[in-house]
């Protein structure tokens, strides 16, 4: 497992690394507990631990550091642990975080280091030179215990979502499916253009919401020879991580897979978090279950061949994400704007991976978008156009600006029945008693969900946002 849904994060480094620091930031970003463990020893004594370390002795310091810490992998609920320096010498407590425990090596230079911590009493840091011979001491048992190393609170983020955003990432799947029996679930299209990312029996779906059908899924379910060991590799756009995810949930009664996005909308969005699902006539999404991939390898050299249209499909997605956060986004390069995307999903899929409060937020403009999709029976509006006016719906109704939708992504109305569109947007599955609960916006970088209109106000939006 890569993610860290039910695990901790603990962070190990040498002292000066800056674990406090970046454990508080990172806590808040997952809406976790932080458990400073030297800050907990402090608080069990009643004094500092430059004092224990004098009373008692170093062996006995790692004895009640030890105690400390297995208690508090064990026995929290999942929080962001921050490890005192020394404490991944001692045996027990590397056995219980590879057990309980997404391990993070902040790393920082000895000479960082020294510079941080001479002079504040630390009862290891009291001469150089031992300072370093301990450093150098440590550095095997960092190494051994992490399951990755961070430099800021984003990229602690990315891995506690089991999320890789970076050149060649698609180089690492073969490593992370290692022995297992794996098979790929492919968008056909995406085989013309890239060869397959690993050698496996390959399934093709096709293109677009088509793989999206239970009748798509009935056969990749009839094809599929895996057992529960094996794992499922998904490569193509949102539609294909949407249907294979969903078929991975579902066949015998769940087997993991690895998301490996191809599009712009699947790199920044679909990809990540772990919804999954398929179509049905009355409406987009209806059926589908949470089930995270193990890994999501979202590689930006995939992008080269995305046509201009799919790039404008997920342009809106960007533009969504930009909306949220109360920044622009969608001025950043490639590689920078799916890497700061991923980040924001990843966030906040980890604070709700089951969307039961805070996730709703991530379907600003979707209520009216999938709406608008159903009525065209998922021909006629592509995801892109979509979105880009259920965007345009949300920001009028929120009384704001929409330079940024209509510069940005240039929406235009579109043909379907109003009818078919008003029926679907009333079975949308965050709808209560068919009434529309919709993701507004107090302003840029605020949202807020579950929020109820009349009715009429709410038809005459979606009314603009089809042509005549």
């Amino acid at each position: 497992m890569a993610h860290a849904l039910d695990r901790h994060v603990a962070l190990v480094g040498f002292m000066g690394a800056g674990k406090s620091t970046l454990g508080a930031e990172i806590a808040e970003r997952l809406g976790r507990r932080l458990v400073d463990l030297d800050r907990e020893l402090e608080r069990a004594a009643g004094r500092a631990l430059a004092e224990i370390f004098e009373e008692r002795g170093e062996v006995e310091f790692r004895v009640l550091e030890a105690e400390a810490t297995i208690g508090a992998l064990e026995h929290e609920r999942p929080a962001v642990l921050a490890l005192g320096g020394g404490a991944v010498e001692t045996p027990r407590i590397r056995r219980a975080l590879a057990e309980h425990a997404l391990t993070v090596y902040v790393d920082v230079d000895p000479d960082t280091a020294w510079g941080r911590v001479r002079g504040s009493g630390r009862p290891l840091a009291r001469d150089e030179a031992m300072f370093r011979a301990l450093y150098d001491r440590r550095q095997e048992h960092y190494r051994e215990v992490a399951d990755t190393t961070a430099a800021s609170a984003d990229d602690v983020v990315l891995a506690a979502a089991g999320v890789v955003a970076e050149a060649g990432a698609l180089d690492r799947l073969p490593e992370l499916i290692g022995s297992r029996h794996a098979e790929l679930v492919a968008d056909a299209t995406v085989l013309g253009l890239h060869r397959p990312p690993v050698e496996a029996l390959t399934h093709s779906l096709r293109s677009g919401e088509e793989a999206k059908s239970l009748g798509a899924i009935e056969r990749l379910w009839r094809e599929l020879r895996l057992d529960r060991a094996g794992v499922l590799v998904a490569f193509g756009g949102g539609c294909t991580t949407d249907a294979a995810g969903f078929a991975a949930a579902t066949f015998l009664r769940g087997v993991p897979w690895i998301a490996v996005p191809t599009t712009l909308v699947g790199q920044v969005d679909a990809g990540i978090g772990g919804k999954t699902a398929i179509n049905l006539a009355e409406g987009k999404n209806l059926v589908g279950a949470f089930h995270w991939p193990e890994w999501t390898l979202i590689d930006p050299a995939l992008l080269e061949t995305l046509p201009e249209a799919e790039r404008r499909a997920g342009m809106a997605e960007v533009v969504k994400t930009g909306l949220l956060a109360g920044e622009p986004i969608w001025e950043l390069p490639d590689a920078e704007l799916v890497r700061r995307c991923a980040v924001y999903k990843a966030a906040v899929c980890l604070r709700d991976p089951d969307e039961r409060g805070e996730r709703e937020i991530l379907n600003l403009g979707h209520t009216f978008a999938h709406a608008l999709e159903a009525a065209g029976g998922y021909e006629n509006v592509s995801h892109g156009e979509a979105v880009a006016l259920g965007l345009l719906a949300a920001l009028r109704l929120s009384g704001l600006d929409t330079e940024a939708v209509e510069q940005t992504l240039a929406p235009q109305p579109v043909r379907v029945d109003r009818d078919a569109a008003w029926a679907a947007l009333a079975r949308d599955k965050k709808a209560r008693d068919g009434k529309p609960r919709l993701v507004l916006l107090e302003a840029l970088g605020k949202p807020v969900r579950g929020v109820e209109l009349p009715e009429e106000h709410v038809r005459s939006a979606l009314d603009e946002l089809i042509a005549d």
